[in-house]
């Protein structure tokens, strides 16, 4: 049976790595809606697809610019840690 300092340890890495994969995208996604959001209130423009198609085109130009960095850092943290535990245990 796993120790529950180990559970505990691994849980708070996981969901760093969780933090630190998801952040390029939630950082895109935050600067588009600032970006959509400050020139629809600029000109005034109320049009429902202009706040979703830019965000969306950022965050899969994003995604697909970061996937490389979010797959090896999760390898990297499963053959690290995860593996390591089922392996031993």
């Amino acid at each position: 049976m796993m120790e529950e300092i180990v559970f505990f340890d691994t849980m708070r890495a996981g969901l760093w790595i969780a933090v630190i994969v998801s952040a390029p995208i939630l950082v895109v996604a935050l600067v588009a809606g600032i970006a959509v959001g400050l020139f629809q209130a600029l000109t005034s423009i109320q049009e429902m697809t202009l706040t979703f198609v830019p965000k969306l085109g950022a965050i899969i130009a994003v995604f697909w610019v970061s996937m490389s960095f979010m797959s090896a850092t999760l390898v990297s943290f499963f053959q690290s840690t995860i593996i390591p535990l089922i392996a031993g245990g």
